[in-house]
């Protein structure tokens, strides 16, 4: 079926009724383009709001200290519909047959990693029958059904990774990303307040900004995405702005991103802390590097589902980083399984990103140089085609952003 939009629509877009009512606006004018469009939705609001996910949950532990994954996805799922069927109805009462889907009605289906799940295929069929009968469909985000019939929630941002997942299934023109900025920035305004909205960044670019801490598209959806070629448009409910085009083009306003354009954006992550693994006893440089136990820590933390970064092998040293979040797990994880250890916090990790600083020279020399010149220590440093990381004391995030910002003139 030809000139199909996928529209999603963030929690924070639909809130309120003034900006459900913007919602509606946004997929009326798609009508009138000629599209058919299919809409999915988050949860209500953000924590605190009385549908939103977070606030569902603390509602449960309130009652109850723990509640198993199983019954958690369930508990999860309600938000997005409830959020359905009220678009559902607003667009009913703006006279536009709708038709409310839950993920399991729309035909996502899962694996039963519960809290996490990966989609595994989707039968279009269902929503194709709807809009068939010139019907609009509102899908619930973030959700899914296993092929045992389990109901299942695919993580933070999942209703991202609905959108691109949908729009791959059903071919798609494009996926709007509708969200309560003007597109994908150079920066976090919040944090650095001349940051600008892109334009245009590639697949790569925004697989790499979303998995340095860019809060611009899960990164799960920017590899759907990026895997099936489906065009993406990061944009404003509340405003008219171009806002920001995803895709494979690698020019933007006509000026070529390689060679004009080496960096994109800035962006860091919070709160990471760094775990030096030490021998298991006085032993000769080399044993620490070859001893299986010790480089087993690796194989332990994966096999709980923790993540690793800024891993650094050395033939007397072994080092890597984690998210503060779970350095309570991964502290419990080594002390049970008998690996000496230091832990060091208060952490940040700061990037640069661009598809242009590909073979161009003096990239990480500049970065360096942003950093030193307002006398940011630089712990550690990783670089790839088009990522350069460095590691700092969280106190000088705000001003390593903006200072990298600055050095590259991304706000001009």
């Amino acid at each position: 079926m030809p000139n199909i939009v996928v529209q999603k629509f963030g929690g924070s877009s639909v809130a309120t009724e003034e900006r459900r009512e913007q919602v509606i606006d946004k997929i009326i004018n798609a009508i009138n383009q000629g599209y058919k469009p299919v809409i999915v939705v988050s949860a209500i609001g953000r924590e605190g709001a009385p549908y939103a996910t977070d606030t569902l949950i603390n509602f449960a532990q309130d009652v109850y200290e723990t509640i198993d994954p199983r019954a958690k996805d369930l508990l999860m799922s309600c938000g997005e519909i409830i959020s359905t069927v009220i678009i559902t109805q607003a667009l009913r009462k703006r006279g536009y047959e709708a038709e409310p889907l839950t993920g399991a009605q729309a035909s996502i289906i899962t694996d039963e990693n519960f809290g996490d799940t990966r989609i595994k295929e989707i039968n279009a069929r269902r929503i194709l029958d709807v809009l068939e009968e010139n019907k609009i469909p509102v899908v619930a985000g973030f959700q899914g059904i296993s092929e045992n019939g389990e109901i299942t929630t695919l993580g933070r941002g999942g209703s991202d990774t609905t959108a691109c997942a949908l729009g791959a299934a059903l071919h798609a023109e494009m996926v709007e990303i509708y969200t309560d900025v003007e597109g994908v920035m150079t920066a976090d305004p919040r944090i650095v307040p001349n940051a600008k909205t892109l334009k245009h960044v590639t697949y790569n670019e925004v697989c790499e900004l979303a998995y340095q801490g860019a809060r611009v598209l899960h990164p799960r959806a920017a590899e759907i995405a990026m895997r099936e070629r489906v065009p993406v448009i990061v944009r404003s409910t509340f405003s008219d702005a171009q806002g920001t085009v995803i895709s494979d083009a690698f020019k933007q306003d006509d000026i070529e991103i390689k060679g004009d354009r080496p960096v994109s954006g800035v962006t860091s992550r919070s709160n990471m802390a760094l775990f030096k693994i030490l021998p298991q006893k006085e032993v000769e440089k080399h044993i620490l590097l070859e001893s299986a136990s010790v480089l087993g820590c690796f194989r332990e933390l994966a096999g709980e589902g923790i993540s690793v970064d800024f891993i650094n092998v050395r033939p007397d040293l072994i080092t890597f980083m984690v998210n503060n979040d779970v350095v309570e797990e991964a502290c419990d994880l080594l002390t049970a399984k008998g690996y000496k250890y230091e832990l060091f916090e208060d952490f940040a990790k700061i990037s640069v990103v661009g598809a242009g600083m590909t073979g161009v020279p003096g990239i990480m020399a500049r970065v360096v140089d942003a950093l030193t010149e307002e006398e940011i220590a630089i712990y550690q440093t990783t670089d790839s085609h088009t990522t350069i990381s460095c590691l700092i004391k969280i106190e000088d995030e705000a001003k390593g952003l903006q200072a990298l910002h600055d050095k590259f003139s991304l706000g001009d």
